[in-house]
């Protein structure tokens, strides 16, 4: 049984109320565990709504997938003149990949935008081909890119599901975090400060991106970190996103935690091996976002014994998980 489908039986018998935590102000919004994507509260989140410059959070991701930091890129008139939110860029400077991506994370640049699908992609249009194409590799079923930057359109959309899910997706790259999570940076001679004040109000917030179209109204993903637990909020829509990104991460944890397992969970008997018994271990952690005081119930199977040599990939057993009716299986292999 995969992971997110064990999580949703789960959760449905742990699930705490968030009653007077949120306003009803948000159009749509989500709580999700930043490394296991369990969702802790969501209201509306599969709804189809302009996400104005949240849309960036795409455009950097292809961005950093395609391109190296220290790629120059020249801007063009049609970078220079794009409308909106700018960093101010001038028709025929240079900047580096790494200096647009801070005028686009912080000072969500319309213009650093369109100058990095130029040169990322040779052309806006094609880029957008190449949002949506990531969009689809990632299951994000509500969303459709018209440009790079979030201007309104008709045909550009997602969901806060969809956010929360790209945002899991930008937390992997180490460049995308630092960019992300920095109040302020020098960019091209030209001083930025991010627009996400969550960085210097709400503890433990660490990057996200903001975002504001008369259309769209405010909205606003983020991720924060406490305790060795990471946490995604977005809002669509939400005239109090501030307010609301950080009363809901401070009901998350308060009421929910991380547990971790990995590593060796038991011994097998080992015959004709240079030792007596080998370890069973699980291959890569897993991490579980359990309302506090959740037990889950734990049943280690292994086999009674194992020949030597063994190849790395052989399983030899699994860990059981039990929550009330929902289970899974975690696969164990030979320890190294």
């Amino acid at each position: 049984m995969k992971k997110t489908v064990f999580f949703c039986a789960l959760l449905l018998l742990l699930s705490l109320p968030v009653s007077a935590v949120c306003s009803d102000s948000a159009k749509a919004a989500i709580v999700i565990s930043a490394d296991g994507g369990e969702v802790l509260y969501a209201h509306n989140e599969d709804e189809a709504l302009p996400m104005a410059s949240t849309t960036k959070l795409m455009t950097a991701l292809v961005v950093l997938q395609r391109c190296r930091l220290d790629e120059s890129v020249t801007v063009s008139a049609n970078a220079a003149g794009t409308e909106g939110s700018s960093m101010y860029l001038r028709e025929g400077e240079s900047l580096s990949v790494e200096e647009l991506l801070y005028g686009l994370l912080l000072a969500s640049g319309n213009d650093a935008a369109i100058a990095l699908a130029e040169h990322c992609a040779g052309d806006v249009e094609t880029f957008v081909q190449l949002m949506n194409e990531k969009a689809a590799e990632l299951c994000l079923n509500h969303t459709h890119y018209v440009n790079p930057n979030g201007l309104h359109a008709e045909e550009h959309f997602t969901s806060a599901a969809d956010l929360a899910v790209l945002m899991r997706e930008c937390l992997k790259n180490e460049d995308f975090c630092r960019i992300s999570g920095s109040y302020t940076a020098v960019a091209a001679g030209r001083s930025l400060r991010n627009h996400n004040k969550l960085l210097k109000t709400c503890e433990g917030v660490c990057g996200g991106k903001t975002g504001y179209t008369m259309t769209a109204g405010r909205c606003l993903v983020s991720a924060c970190e406490r305790d060795g637990l990471r946490l995604i909020c977005v809002t669509l829509n939400d005239r109090q996103d501030w307010k609301d990104h950080a009363a809901l991460y401070d009901w998350a944890y308060e009421n929910y935690a991380c547990t971790t397992i990995e590593g060796e969970q038991g011994r097998i008997p080992l015959i004709a091996g240079s030792q007596s018994t080998i370890g069973a271990a699980v291959r890569d952690p897993v991490t579980y976002c359990l309302p506090k005081g959740a037990e889950l119930e734990m049943k280690l199977f292994l086999e009674p014994f194992v020949f030597a040599p063994l190849a790395a990939d052989r399983k030899i057993g699994y860990l059981c998980i039990t929550a009330g009716d929902a289970s899974e299986k975690i696969p164990l292999y030979p320890a190294e």
